[in-house]
């Protein structure tokens, strides 16, 4: 086939605008889009002027292979053929392009360009707008454009109702978006199975799981069939309202009946729930089923089980379990590792997690916030404060930005063991610089004054965390309360 379009190029036979779109189009389909667009220019050049039709074919394309960046280019070379102007089909596919590129305002400007160039926007360039306003955060141009749609004769389409209802639930107006859902099936626009796995998605987010098995059990008089994803969306909401193992193990099992077989992500979902729910046992039996069905490793339910091993002081399984992982991908996450650096900080067992930082260091899995906090938090447990406090300048130095949990592991430390001064002092620190002190920081350093009897000062600081707008809770109670019980146990033992 390529050598006879090379044939043609080079012959003198005539090629008008509608072949060089066809041989696009069919360079294109098999996956030749280097050679479409050298065959593009050498016939543009040679034998024919391309058309709008022409170059859509070429843009549609590029879209379809991923190359985003070059569509704009051809839509400037377009733009200066002075005879070939963009129709709605250009515009479509460089809004589209632009929305995945992430270049929202580009995408906002082409799209009123076009209207001013009188071309009416099709149903796909409104719900691709309506997605990129949401991405935005602009939810009332969102709904604007919806009535914009309306009003100009242009009929919603299933496709801008799953991205109107997706916005709402992610903005968290759940009641609007699911009125919407019902109005759209009064309206007679049949829904498909996406948009009812988003509409289910949504009310199992809202805790309003009865309705969302009440739209799953009707999906069959809607002219729908539950996928995968339907069944991961109600497995998720179970898990997240709380439902009794018992049910959530039926759903899956009725999954299976259903012919309808688990994707790696339902794995996910049932062993990062199980493992919440304390049902450790029924977690690993998900994760051996899981490698029978010939599944890969999935880090992110590896990570779940080896924090939950970790919790219940089963530090070799749990070790066991993150090298079975390095050894089944080849590497592992900064994440798992972290909880793996946090497990054997916990349990004493500092130097191993010292090696695992370092190892995942010279792997080039470059440590984030939570492996720093993770090694930090073990040095503190260890009474290594000072060490600590290092580790906390090398992960600024390494461009490392931590977070408000880091200052509060070093805060800690220096409560426990660099006195009340110390810790007063990097507070007074926390205040004057950007990361704010939250409750946790008020009430490591109100125990640290309590504890060394320095009751003025810690009802000075109980003010004040009031007045910035911090509650009292048990831990801020209990540290006067155990404070004061120690004076008074003082007290008595000077009296005897």
């Amino acid at each position: 086939m390529w050598k006879m379009i090379q044939e043609m190029v080079k012959s003198p036979c005539a090629i008008g605008p509608a072949d060089l779109s066809e041989i696009v189009k069919i360079l294109g389909r098999t996956k030749m889009v280097n050679k479409a667009l050298a065959v593009f220019y050498q016939i543009k050049n040679r034998k024919c002027n391309p058309t709008a039709s022409t170059y859509n074919s070429i843009i549609l394309m590029l879209m379809q292979e991923g190359h985003h960046e070059k569509v704009h280019e051809l839509y400037n070379e377009m733009c200066g053929e002075g005879n070939c102007f963009p129709d709605t089909v250009t515009y479509s596919a460089l809004i589209s392009s632009f929305g995945k590129l992430g270049r929202e305002n580009s995408a906002i400007r082409l799209f009123e360009e076009m209207k001013e160039n009188g071309l009416y926007p099709t149903a796909k360039i409104y719900t691709t707008m309506l997605g990129i306003f949401f991405k935005l955060g602009k939810v009332e141009k969102a709904l604007g454009l919806v009535g914009e749609m309306k009003e100009a004769g242009c009929a919603p389409t299933v496709y801008t109702y799953t991205e109107l209802i997706r916005g709402l639930g992610a903005a968290g107006r759940v009641e609007e978006a699911y009125s919407i859902f019902l109005k759209m099936l009064d309206d007679g626009c049949k829904p498909d199975v996406v948009l009812i796995n988003n509409v289910i998605n949504l009310l199992g987010r809202a805790g309003r799981l009865a309705e969302a098995i009440k739209l799953f059990e009707g999906m069959e008089s809607l002219g729908c069939t539950p996928n995968v994803v339907t069944y991961n969306t109600i497995i998720k909401s179970l898990f997240e309202s709380k439902a009794p193992v018992s049910d959530i193990i039926l759903w899956y099992e009725k999954m299976k009946t259903s012919g309808i077989r688990p994707s790696s992500y339902t794995y996910s979902i049932l062993i990062d729930g199980f493992c919440k729910k304390n049902s450790l046992e029924k977690a690993l039996l998900m994760l051996e089923e899981m490698d029978e069905k010939g599944f890969p490793p999935c880090p992110a339910a590896y990570c779940s089980l080896i924090n939950s091993l970790g919790r219940a002081k089963r530090y070799d399984a749990a070790h066991e379990l993150f090298q079975e992982l390095k050894e089944n991908c080849g590497s592992s996450s900064a994440r798992v590792y972290a909880v793996m650096i946090k497990h054997f900080g916990k349990c004493g067992r500092l130097t191993e997690a010292v090696d695992l930082f370092n190892e995942m260091k010279r792997l080039g899995c470059s440590p984030d916030v939570y492996a720093y906090n993770a090694l930090m938090s073990g040095m503190v447990r260890a009474g290594m404060t000072d060490e600590a406090q290092s580790l906390l300048r090398t992960m600024e130095e390494n461009g490392c930005v931590p977070d408000l949990n880091s200052y509060n592991i070093i805060l800690n430390g220096l409560a426990r063991t660099g006195g009340p001064h110390r810790a007063m002092e990097m507070f007074t620190k926390m205040k004057n610089s950007k990361m704010k002190p939250d409750v946790v920081s008020y009430n490591t350093v109100l125990g640290c004054l309590s504890r060394a009897g320095m009751f003025e000062e810690a009802a000075k600081l109980m003010k004040e965390m009031h007045l910035n707008g911090f509650e009292y809770d048990r831990i801020t109670y209990s540290s006067i309360l155990e404070a004061v019980g120690k004076v008074d146990e003082d007290s008595k033992l000077a009296a005897l």
